[in-house]
């Protein structure tokens, strides 16, 4: 993932190359993380140097933020949408399975593969707010119990991908459709541009600054 401010840069060619390049670099050096990304060799200088010369250029901060690789012997489908929405999918089957199920992750937006995937504090989360609405409910403790449970239980089939209702037919389960179809899905990996980032302040005009001093 590749963070911009604007539309307008996202459709930059020089923002764009950067991009594509940036994805190769990923794919073929396998570095570590986006510090080990950010140090590789990129035309005169390294991914960073290049970053930074863009900001000058284009006048507009950007910043690398993320990014997933899978390496396997099973197959891989990808979907971007708009731009915005990108996702990987490790499976085994026929492709336009993997591509379905792609589609279906940017649609549908899954937390996990499944319930043992969520994570601990999430369902926490669901669990406390459950267990404080059957509170006022005044029933029974057990009765209580029962609401809490389904209610986590109704969570986790909204928010994991094998429980979830197919985009392309919702009277069955992906996991149901994967079967019919012979096929298995092993991970997923789902980015949507800007999601999880807290707004924060930053001093652009210094780093563009900076960035145009070194031209």
């Amino acid at each position: 993932e590749i963070n911009c401010e604007t539309d307008f840069v996202a459709k930059n060619e020089d923002f764009i190359k950067f991009v594509n390049d940036l994805a190769r670099l990923a794919t073929e050096k396998a570095p570590a993380d986006v510090a080990a990304l950010s140090e590789l060799p990129m035309g005169d200088g390294t991914v960073e140097s290049t970053r930074s010369a863009l900001i000058g250029k284009i006048g507009e901060n950007m910043s690398v933020r993320r990014f997933e690789r899978y390496e396997t012997a099973e197959k891989l489908a990808s979907y971007v949408h708009g731009g915005r929405i990108g996702v990987l999918v490790e499976f085994s089957g026929e492709d336009e399975v993997g591509k379905d199920v792609a589609m279906h992750v940017a649609a549908s937006r899954p937390k996990a593969l499944d319930a043992a995937g969520v994570p601990a504090e999430d369902i926490e989360r669901e669990r406390s707010v459950a267990e404080q609405k059957a509170a006022e409910s005044g029933k029974p403790a057990e009765i209580v119990t029962k609401m809490v449970e389904g209610t986590v239980q109704k969570y986790l089939k909204e928010v994991t991908l094998l429980s979830q209702p197919f985009v392309k037919n919702d009277k069955q389960s992906v996991e149901q459709m994967l079967k019919e179809n012979g096929a298995k899905v092993n991970r997923f990996a789902l980015y949507v541009v800007g999601e999880g980032i807290e707004k924060k302040v930053e001093d652009f005009a210094a780093e563009v600054a900076a960035a145009a001093g070194n031209n």
